[in-house]
């Protein structure tokens, strides 16, 4: 478990689903700049949260909750890239959680994290070009771009740039 001012990063538990469902996995814009599509219905939920939680038995992801409500709200995670490099998996909030400063919170804890579990010397932060938001969090913590990818969204078939940052630890 990590926690951080206003949440909590935990790993997800099969009650989640309907939280996960209704905030997030639900919500086109979530997963507008993510590798995933929406889940349409609570029965795909309650099988996204069986796949989700056998997938973090392997990986150093988690939910992430809200401490005010305790509600999950999103899901975080880092993985291994490189001796002492870190990168985060993937950071996504549901559409209600934007803009509260939750992405900030999470970066940051992660960043730590790494630090402070594996030594990390050096943190990887990955955001699609039109994802503004995203990109404003990687520069506002000194992040520099590191790299440009042309990609394709496997969703839609939609050119996209991936923009790559570093942050030195």
């Amino acid at each position: 478990m990590i926690e951080t001012e206003s949440l909590i990063l935990d790993k997800a538990k099969f009650s989640d689903w309907e939280e996960m469902y209704r905030n997030v996995w639900s919500q086109p814009e979530s997963a507008k700049y993510m590798a995933w599509n929406i889940t349409e219905t609570e029965e795909d939920a309650k099988i996204r949260i069986l796949k989700t939680i056998a997938f973090q038995k392997e990986h150093d992801t988690y939910l992430v909750y809200q401490k005010s409500s305790g509600k999950a709200i999103g899901f975080a995670g880092v993985e291994k890239v490189g001796p002492y490099v870190y990168q985060e998996a993937g950071i996504c909030l549901g559409p209600d959680y934007v803009g509260k400063g939750f992405g900030k919170q999470i970066l940051r804890c992660l960043i730590q994290y790494c630090k402070e579990e594996f030594g990390a010397k050096e943190f990887i932060y990955s955001a699609r070009e039109e994802n503004r938001a995203s990109n404003f969090l990687a520069k506002s913590f000194g992040f520099l771009l590191i790299s440009s990818a042309d990609k394709i969204d496997s969703k839609d078939g939609q050119h996209y740039t991936l923009l790559q940052y570093s942050l030195k630890l």
